[in-house]
């Protein structure tokens, strides 16, 4: 989305301990490698530290890059997850976030850096934000060592925002409405080369309706063909559904909020084919965010609003793996849980976060502003 915000910037066990409350101070001990950026304060908050042996808590995790914004993230396992961000900053940890190594592509410090989608410890994507030709693809086989520019936007007229893999080979891309309609880009062969997909198959686009390039889940997929897109800024927050893996879609309006450019569906978390979460509201901090989630159980053809929401605006959300009804949602004023499937929803930290990604273990990672990056830990 081409405004203000563009520029400002698993089981039982993970519930019953994420719906304690507390927040408590830590001390963010880990070391980093990551040399190309400025060290980070030893000194952080670790929040939402439940009580009880079983008690698991957001541990902060110092990855020596205070100057960048993390929106982008994905968790790959315990010990292994990327992080994309501002500065064209790129780190990978592959020991559960002890050490960060910068791994960036060489000249691309001036590119912002939205989403990352990593296949393993070693393959990567990531999505550079903007207008025209900032915005690009670029991919890496060998744990971000060298990286090939895979993508670059030659149309003045789009905006690239998100990116998704239904597996490693199959995966979509979203820019901003061109010619009044959303468009997807596609790749069969793990983001080494892409393609514009027709737009015939794409619902015409509300006025000033488009994308929040917020925590790289605007464009979320479930299954091997199933892909979500969320949408602000129009008169309707909207979700729009594609079983065809984007060629072609329909729309859905949601009970979030919209009708002005900073607020509507932020995030998208799915986890199957059915069941799903939408969360979002208004990202500016002067402006209070009701009804700020949604749930879906019949793939995002009808959505219903949250009993009891979280507080504020949310910008990522993720479900805990094997689990049917935990899941988290993380914005810059704290962290929410719900264990009954989206239908209620209960803060339990209050760190600042942008992001949140969740692998079987199990695990679930989270990143932010000002090099923030915490896993969620016994």
């Amino acid at each position: 989305m081409r405004r203000t915000f563009r520029t400002v910037a698993v089981g039982a066990v993970c519930s019953a301990a994420l719906t304690a409350p507390t927040a408590v101070p830590a001390q963010a001990s880990a070391q980093t490698q990551a040399s190309a950026q400025p060290q980070a304060s030893a000194q952080a908050r670790a929040s939402a530290q439940p009580q009880g042996h079983r008690a698991r808590h957001w541990q902060l995790k110092d990855t020596g890059a205070s100057g960048v914004r993390f929106r982008g993230l994905s968790a790959v396992s315990r010990d292994t997850a990327w992080l994309a961000g501002t500065k064209g900053t790129v780190l990978r940890t592959t020991d559960g976030g002890t050490s960060w190594r910068n791994v960036s592509p060489p000249g691309a410090g001036e590119l912002e850096f939205r989403d990352v989608e990593a296949f393993d410890a070693r393959r990567a994507v990531v999505l550079a934000i903007g207008e025209g030709e900032a915005s690009r693809v670029y991919r890496t086989d060998d744990g971000g060592a060298t990286w090939t520019e895979s993508f670059r936007n030659t149309d003045a007229k789009a905006f690239y925002d998100c990116l998704t893999f239904f597996d490693h080979r199959h995966g979509l891309a979203m820019s901003d409405p061109v010619d009044g309609r959303f468009r997807i880009l596609s790749t069969s062969d793990g983001g080494r080369s892409w393609k514009v997909l027709p737009g015939d198959g794409m619902p015409a686009a509300l006025d000033g309706e488009a994308g929040f390039a917020a925590s790289g889940q605007c464009l979320v997929a479930s299954g091997p063909s199933d892909a979500w897109l969320a949408t602000g800024g129009g008169a309707r927050a909207r979700v729009l559904h594609s079983r065809d893996r984007g060629r072609t879609w329909t729309a859905t309006d949601t009970p979030i909020p919209a009708g002005d450019p900073a607020k509507g569906v932020f995030a998208l978390a799915f986890r199957d084919r059915t069941h799903g979460l939408a969360a979002g509201g208004d990202y500016r901090p002067d402006q209070t965010s009701p009804r700020a989630a949604a749930r879906t159980t019949d793939g995002g053809r009808t959505w219903q609003p949250a009993a009891e929401p979280p507080p504020a605006y949310r910008s990522g959300a993720a479900w805990l793996p094997h689990s049917r009804t935990t899941a988290l949602a993380v914005g810059p004023t704290g962290t929410d849980v719900t264990t009954d499937g989206g239908r209620t929803w209960r803060t339990v930290d209050t760190g600042s976060y942008d992001t949140v990604d969740c692998v079987p273990g199990p695990t679930c990672w989270a990143a932010g502003e000002q090099g923030r990056v915490a896993r969620l830990e016994r």
